[in-house]
């Protein structure tokens, strides 16, 4: 919640899905500039989440920078498998004020390619 009160005061519009069939959805109806994915989602995963919206055309370019709470173990596979940035969510919790994660997105925003 502290994530998306930083970046909605940071002039963002977000919007968040409860679990990974409704993230899915959520892309595809909506096709945003950005995906925040966490790893750990109920009833579809985050890897699974994240190789879906890879497979699909309609979201395919949309870069997509994941939390977890996992070690960074995980961390090559997932950039493999699509992941424009992989975040321990602890880092991002160190950091009150959400001044990293904005950082982040504008960086990620900055660097995606134009439409």
């Amino acid at each position: 919640m502290a994530n998306e009160r930083s970046l909605a005061r940071a002039g963002y519009s977000v919007v968040t899905a409860s679990d990974g069939e409704e993230a899915l959805r959520t892309a595809r109806s909506r096709v945003p500039d950005l995906i925040l994915l966490d790893m750990l989602l109920p009833k579809l995963g985050g890897p699974e989440v994240l190789r879906a919206l890879r497979k699909d055309p309609v979201t395919a370019s949309i870069p997509v920078i994941v939390l977890s709470s996992l070690p960074q173990t995980n961390e090559a596979k997932l950039m493999q498998e699509g992941a424009t940035a992989y975040f321990e969510k602890s880092q991002l919790e160190l950091d009150q004020n959400g001044e990293l994660l904005v950082y982040i997105v504008k960086k990620t925003l900055d660097l995606a390619p134009a439409d």
